[in-house]
Protein backbone atom coordinates (compact mmCIF):
# COMPACT_ATOMS: atom_id res chain seq x y z
CA UNK A 1 0.00 0.00 0.00
CA UNK A 2 2.82 2.43 0.58
CA UNK A 3 4.47 1.60 -2.28
CA UNK A 4 1.32 2.25 -4.42
CA UNK A 5 0.87 5.94 -2.48
CA UNK A 6 4.73 6.61 -3.27
CA UNK A 7 4.05 5.71 -6.37
CA UNK A 8 0.89 7.62 -7.41
CA UNK A 9 2.70 10.72 -5.99
CA UNK A 10 5.74 9.92 -7.73
CA UNK A 11 3.22 10.09 -10.82
CA UNK A 12 1.52 13.00 -10.19
CA UNK A 13 4.53 15.23 -9.28
CA UNK A 14 5.98 14.45 -12.52
CA UNK A 15 2.50 14.95 -14.44
CA UNK A 16 2.18 18.45 -13.06
CA UNK A 17 5.32 19.29 -13.87
CA UNK A 18 5.28 18.49 -17.20
CA UNK A 19 1.97 20.10 -16.86
CA UNK A 20 3.42 23.68 -15.70
CA UNK A 21 6.65 23.31 -18.48
CA UNK A 22 3.84 23.05 -21.36
CA UNK A 23 3.20 26.67 -22.96
CA UNK A 24 -0.62 26.97 -22.33
CA UNK A 25 -2.02 27.27 -25.92
CA UNK A 26 -4.24 30.68 -26.15
CA UNK A 27 -7.85 30.69 -25.75
CA UNK A 28 -10.20 30.17 -28.96
CA UNK A 29 -12.87 33.31 -29.53
CA UNK A 30 -15.49 31.60 -27.75
CA UNK A 31 -13.28 30.91 -25.07
CA UNK A 32 -12.51 34.35 -24.19
CA UNK A 33 -14.34 36.05 -21.29
CA UNK A 34 -17.12 38.42 -22.29
CA UNK A 35 -14.66 41.53 -21.08
CA UNK A 36 -12.11 40.48 -23.90
CA UNK A 37 -14.50 39.83 -26.16
CA UNK A 38 -15.80 43.33 -26.25
CA UNK A 39 -11.89 44.71 -25.59
CA UNK A 40 -11.08 42.56 -28.91
CA UNK A 41 -13.79 43.24 -30.67
CA UNK A 42 -12.00 44.08 -34.35
CA UNK A 43 -9.86 41.24 -34.19
CA UNK A 44 -12.89 38.66 -33.94
CA UNK A 45 -13.13 37.80 -37.30
CA UNK A 46 -9.32 37.12 -37.75
CA UNK A 47 -8.61 35.46 -33.79
CA UNK A 48 -8.62 31.71 -34.72
CA UNK A 49 -6.15 32.95 -37.65
CA UNK A 50 -3.92 34.43 -35.39
CA UNK A 51 -0.46 33.14 -34.31
CA UNK A 52 0.00 32.00 -30.37
CA UNK A 53 2.54 34.67 -29.36
CA UNK A 54 0.11 37.72 -31.52
CA UNK A 55 -3.15 36.04 -29.23
CA UNK A 56 -0.72 36.45 -26.49
CA UNK A 57 0.22 39.81 -26.57
CA UNK A 58 -3.17 41.50 -27.69
CA UNK A 59 -4.35 39.41 -24.70
CA UNK A 60 -2.05 41.48 -22.82
CA UNK A 61 -3.36 44.45 -24.28
CA UNK A 62 -7.18 43.70 -23.41
CA UNK A 63 -5.87 43.04 -19.71
CA UNK A 64 -4.41 46.65 -19.38
CA UNK A 65 -7.48 47.92 -21.25
CA UNK A 66 -9.78 48.49 -17.99
CA UNK A 67 -7.16 50.55 -16.24
CA UNK A 68 -6.10 52.96 -19.21
CA UNK A 69 -7.89 56.61 -19.56
CA UNK A 70 -10.82 57.09 -21.74
CA UNK A 71 -9.28 58.63 -24.66
CA UNK A 72 -7.22 56.22 -24.05
CA UNK A 73 -9.49 53.33 -24.35
CA UNK A 74 -10.59 54.65 -27.64
CA UNK A 75 -7.76 55.43 -28.96
CA UNK A 76 -6.44 51.80 -28.56
CA UNK A 77 -9.86 50.81 -30.08
CA UNK A 78 -9.22 53.26 -33.12
CA UNK A 79 -5.82 51.20 -34.32
CA UNK A 80 -6.85 47.76 -33.29
CA UNK A 81 -9.77 48.77 -35.92
CA UNK A 82 -7.22 49.90 -38.49
CA UNK A 83 -5.29 47.29 -37.67
CA UNK A 84 -8.16 44.25 -38.49
CA UNK A 85 -8.47 46.33 -41.66
CA UNK A 86 -5.08 45.62 -43.16
CA UNK A 87 -4.73 42.59 -45.13
CA UNK A 88 -1.80 40.18 -44.02
CA UNK A 89 1.09 41.75 -46.40
CA UNK A 90 0.04 45.01 -45.06
CA UNK A 91 0.45 43.79 -41.66
CA UNK A 92 3.79 42.30 -42.34
CA UNK A 93 5.25 45.39 -43.84
CA UNK A 94 3.99 46.98 -41.10
CA UNK A 95 6.01 45.40 -38.88
CA UNK A 96 8.69 45.50 -40.39
CA UNK A 97 8.65 49.09 -40.81
CA UNK A 98 8.18 49.36 -36.79
CA UNK A 99 11.81 46.94 -36.54
CA UNK A 100 13.20 49.23 -39.31
CA UNK A 101 12.68 52.47 -37.23
CA UNK A 102 13.46 51.26 -34.05
CA UNK A 103 16.77 51.24 -35.09
CA UNK A 104 17.24 54.48 -36.27
CA UNK A 105 19.61 56.45 -34.47
CA UNK A 106 17.54 59.09 -31.97
CA UNK A 107 18.57 61.96 -33.91
CA UNK A 108 16.55 60.55 -37.62
CA UNK A 109 13.64 59.04 -35.18
CA UNK A 110 13.49 62.75 -33.99
CA UNK A 111 13.14 64.24 -37.07
CA UNK A 112 10.71 61.65 -38.76
CA UNK A 113 8.72 62.55 -35.18
CA UNK A 114 8.68 66.20 -36.23
CA UNK A 115 7.48 65.69 -39.94
CA UNK A 116 5.02 63.39 -38.50
CA UNK A 117 3.78 66.02 -36.17
CA UNK A 118 3.75 68.91 -39.01
CA UNK A 119 1.97 66.51 -41.58
CA UNK A 120 -0.83 66.17 -38.79
CA UNK A 121 -0.83 69.59 -38.55
CA UNK A 122 -2.10 70.26 -41.86
CA UNK A 123 -6.21 70.50 -42.70
CA UNK A 124 -7.64 67.30 -44.00
CA UNK A 125 -7.77 67.99 -47.52
CA UNK A 126 -4.27 68.49 -48.18
CA UNK A 127 -3.40 65.49 -46.32
CA UNK A 128 -5.30 63.50 -48.56
CA UNK A 129 -4.16 65.63 -51.37
CA UNK A 130 -0.37 64.37 -49.79
CA UNK A 131 -1.57 60.55 -49.61
CA UNK A 132 -2.83 60.54 -52.97
CA UNK A 133 -0.08 61.82 -54.35
CA UNK A 134 2.66 59.48 -56.44
CA UNK A 135 6.05 60.19 -54.54
CA UNK A 136 8.71 61.82 -55.93
CA UNK A 137 11.71 59.22 -57.09
CA UNK A 138 14.72 59.58 -55.53
CA UNK A 139 17.23 61.39 -56.98
CA UNK A 140 19.70 59.20 -59.48
CA UNK A 141 23.08 59.04 -57.86
CA UNK A 142 24.48 55.81 -59.80
CA UNK A 143 24.00 54.08 -62.98
CA UNK A 144 20.77 52.29 -63.56
CA UNK A 145 20.68 48.84 -62.00
CA UNK A 146 19.49 45.95 -64.77
CA UNK A 147 16.42 44.72 -64.57
CA UNK A 148 17.00 41.56 -62.97
CA UNK A 149 17.87 43.08 -59.65
CA UNK A 150 15.68 43.32 -57.00
CA UNK A 151 14.74 47.20 -56.10
CA UNK A 152 15.63 48.49 -52.60
CA UNK A 153 13.83 48.97 -50.04
CA UNK A 154 13.48 52.80 -49.77
CA UNK A 155 14.78 54.44 -46.72
CA UNK A 156 13.47 56.68 -44.13
CA UNK A 157 13.00 59.83 -46.92
CA UNK A 158 13.62 63.45 -45.60
CA UNK A 159 10.88 65.02 -47.64
CA UNK A 160 7.77 66.16 -46.26
CA UNK A 161 6.14 62.73 -45.17
CA UNK A 162 3.22 61.37 -46.73
CA UNK A 163 0.34 59.45 -45.08
CA UNK A 164 1.39 56.13 -44.38
CA UNK A 165 -0.10 53.12 -45.86
CA UNK A 166 -0.36 51.44 -42.43
CA UNK A 167 0.00 53.06 -39.07
CA UNK A 168 1.28 51.13 -36.73
CA UNK A 169 -0.09 52.48 -32.93
CA UNK A 170 2.93 51.86 -30.10
CA UNK A 171 0.37 49.01 -27.92
CA UNK A 172 -0.71 47.98 -31.30
CA UNK A 173 2.88 47.12 -32.91
CA UNK A 174 4.32 46.07 -29.52
CA UNK A 175 1.04 43.35 -29.37
CA UNK A 176 2.03 42.21 -32.81
CA UNK A 177 5.82 42.35 -32.62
Amino acid sequence: MAKALLALALWLCLSLTALAASPKKPPTWAELTLEQQQVLAPLAADWEKLEPERKRKWLGIAKRYPKMKPDEQARVQRRMEAWAKLTPKERQTARENYKRLEKLPPEKKQGLTKQWEEYNRLPEQERRKLGSAPRKPPAATSAPKSPAEPAPVPAASTEQPEAPAAVTPPAAAQATQ
